[in-house]
């Protein structure tokens, strides 16, 4: 089943040290497993430290393949960066590099919006979400040919998606599939999907003719893995 809600956003959440209050519109899917869609996740403000951050990430030898990033080795042949291991605390502990990173900060917004109480409300399998304790960050980039076979993300408790890509859109495919539900949805532009980690899923290959790979007119995908873990360890 499918509904629509409308979420208010902007508790507790600031972006240059202002208050933000939005209204967002979700669709959610009870079923074949819990599901959320976001369109215009971010605000404008919010996309341009996105995108300033992703156009230093395409220039050259900034992204690594699966092997050097955490992806599933075999599964795809896009690039990515694991954010949390280059802006990591220093080593006292007392300076956080994580707001040296545009997407480490304004991507706090799924945490502190409200959006995951609205999320934990659809079904008591993903009811711990509001009570998310820790998350880490990757930065992927699709370009011609590039995908990701349908694989879980099974130490993971949940997944957050988010899309960007230049306009007007250059490439096609790039859809993030559920092949055992046969079930599919388009990347939109600044959209955000939140699914269980436990929930097969993949990236169909994107198809993009006459651009160079560090032009960017490819597929970005900001995903973030979080959950809940024992605060006492």
């Amino acid at each position: 089943m499918e509904i629509s809600i409308s979420l208010p956003l902007g508790l507790g959440y600031k972006v240059n040290n202002s208050k933000m209050k939005e209204q967002l519109e979700a669709e959610v899917f009870c079923d074949p497993f819990p599901l959320m869609v976001i369109n215009n996740f971010y605000n404008e403000k919010e996309l341009k430290l996105i995108w300033k951050e992703l156009d230093f990430y395409t220039e050259p030898n900034k992204l690594l393949d699966a092997e050097e990033y955490g992806g599933v080795v075999g599964y795809t042949n896009a690039k990515a960066l694991l954010l949390d291991e280059i802006y990591k605390k220093s080593k006292d502990g007392k300076t956080n590099l994580r707001n040296i990173s545009n997407i480490l900060t304004v991507n706090r917004k799924l945490f502190y919006s409200g959006v995951l109480e609205e999320y934990a409300k659809i079904h008591d399998c993903v009811g711990l979400a509001n009570k998310t304790n820790w998350d880490i960050t990757k930065v992927r980039y699709y370009h011609d040919g590039e995908y990701y076979d349908p694989h879980t993300d099974s130490p993971f408790q949940f997944l957050a998606f988010s899309y960007f890509y230049r306009e007007p859109k250059k490439f096609k495919g790039g859809d993030l599939e559920f092949p055992k539900y046969d079930f599919k949805l388009p990347c939109d532009n600044n959209s955000m999907v939140i699914f269980p980690g436990w929930v097969e899923h993949g990236v169909r290959k994107v198809k993009i003719k006459d651009s160079d790979y560090f032009d960017g007119w490819g597929r970005y995908a900001i995903t973030s893995f979080f959950g809940c873990k024992d605060r006492k360890k």
